[in-house]
């Protein structure tokens, strides 16, 4: 699934269909793409895992879901599930979710809850854990209300940095420990993004789909935990247990 820093890539490649009308529409989506023909794009957005253009009175939101693709300015050999043409290029959007947003986009998300947006705002993230104290840290990270934009991939690796156990309720973790967790959902996402434009990212994982761990040595667990069920890797040395 595209996490939030691949969302980020796509908002920073189409921003350039900002303040550019919709020329032709196509796609096999059941989605009426033709509203968005003749509109001009007023922002081109994102909100975690959200991709998001926005036109006067209505949005149109993208979710890559675990297998979505795009492409500007060149075509899959598939359907695109949406295709928009203008005057300047082309967005193709595929394996994906849509659906219209009505009204201002302010009005339909906390910005303060994405962890790559200006507005993130780490209190909240931390009184919103503190109300779920028997929730594990494993879900609570892919909880997208509290840290959007994070998945299974910054997860892992968030908390191998940060020495906590993927099943360690949030009331266990002490505070600073929480904070450090906190801080580096942020903090991974931006150097996932980096990693990313790089063409490195898998090189600089240290314990998603490992098998030894680069601090101890030893064997990396991998464990589905938690109501997500998602492929957990974690040292039980360097992360052990509450």
């Amino acid at each position: 699934m595209p996490e939030g820093p691949s969302i980020v890539i796509l908002r920073e490649a189409a921003a350039r269909f900002r303040n550019h009308t919709v020329r032709v529409t196509a796609g096999n989506s059941s989605l009426d793409l033709a509203r968005m023909q003749g509109r001009r794009v007023v922002s081109v957005r994102s909100w975690g895992k959200h991709f998001l253009l926005e036109f006067r009175g209505f949005s149109l939101r993208a979710h890559l879901l675990m297998f979505g693709t795009w492409r500007i300015d060149e075509r899959k050999p598939t359907t695109a599930r949406a295709s928009l043409t203008f005057d300047n290029g082309e967005l193709n959007l595929y394996t994906c979710s849509l659906k219209y947003i009505e009204g201002p986009l302010e009005d339909a998300y906390d910005w303060r809850a994405d962890v790559m947006n200006p507005a993130w705002d780490p209190r909240l993230a931390r009184r919103k854990l503190k109300a779920r104290p028997d929730t594990l840290i494993c879900d609570a990270l892919l909880d997208q209300d509290i840290f959007a934009g994070v998945g299974n991939i910054i997860k892992n690796e968030v908390l191998f940095r940060t020495r906590v156990h993927p099943a360690a309720t949030i009331a266990s973790i002490p505070p600073r420990k929480l904070g450090q967790v906190i801080t580096q959902a942020r903090e991974y996402s931006f150097d996932f993004l980096a990693w990313k434009k790089a063409y490195e990212l898998k090189k600089h994982w240290q314990v998603h789909t490992r098998r030894t761990c680069p601090r101890c040595g030893g064997p990396v667990s991998k464990q589905y935990l938690g109501t997500t069920r998602r492929r957990t890797f974690f040292c039980p040395v360097c992360q052990p247990p509450p």
